[in-house]
């Protein structure tokens, strides 16, 4: 088990460090773009936490290219905790955020909840009526179609085929994705699922596969090739 950390302030790396190796993590660290990419061939960590300010590239470059080679967790940390950060966080594949300033317990905490995913999401397929997803290829099947998604999706997806034709609840899907709750998260949730609606080419207005409960949550429906 190995963790990276990056960031451009030395007084911040330490400290997030510090927590970590006190949690009982290795951790190997980086302060500019370019170490950090070059960190993440070299070291290959099981999980990485990035700023978004950064020499030689932002974070967001950086998240953007560590998923495509990777399915580790990342988490982004964020000083602005503005929306508009969140939502092109998700976009480019992070699976948690934190916003400065942060406590070291709740950074191990999401820490230790990612890891936790991540291990115990397995692999293999969930279907239900013509979706099938793949785990491992992190690939959405609707009959003939092919559909790449991210980590960040598939979670969402797993929980709502398993519970095809059933209402999940918000709180429940946010538990499922993220590992905590908390009002802002709502609001990504919200960003996640109109992505996915916009991937898979659905109308929310009329949807096929996807739809939402008013003050309630999200309900995936299990319809077959030939069901219109």
């Amino acid at each position: 088990m190995k963790l990276l950390v990056v960031d451009d302030d030395a007084d911040m790396l330490a400290v997030v460090g510090f927590a970590l190796r006190q949690a009982g993590f290795p951790v190997v660290s980086a302060n500019s773009y370019g170490t950090a990419l070059s960190t993440f061939r070299t070291e290959l960590p099981d999980l990485a936490i990035l700023d978004i300010n950064l020499p030689g590239g932002s974070g967001f470059d950086l998240c953007g290219v560590l998923r495509r080679e990777s399915t580790a967790p990342i988490m982004m940390l964020t000083a602005r905790g503005e929306e508009a950060d969140l939502v092109r966080a998700l976009e480019l594949g992070a699976d948690d955020y934190l916003t400065k300033p942060f406590s070291p317990r709740t950074l191990v905490a999401r820490v230790k909840a990612l890891l936790r995913r991540a291990g115990h999401e397995g692999g293999g397929q969930t279907q239900a009526g013509e979706l099938s997803l793949d785990l491992d290829l992190l690939l959405l099947r609707i009959a003939d179609r092919e559909i790449k998604i991210t980590p960040l999706e598939s979670r969402l997806l797993q929980l709502l085929l398993a519970n095809a034709g059933q209402v999940v609840h918000t709180d429940r899907l946010l538990v499922h994705v993220w590992g905590h709750r908390g009002g802002g998260d709502r609001q990504l949730l919200k960003q996640l699922i109109h992505r996915l609606r916009h991937k898979i080419g659905d109308d929310p207005e009329q949807p096929r596969w996807l739809s939402t409960i008013p003050s309630v949550g999200y309900m995936l429906h299990a319809r077959d090739r030939n069901v219109p």
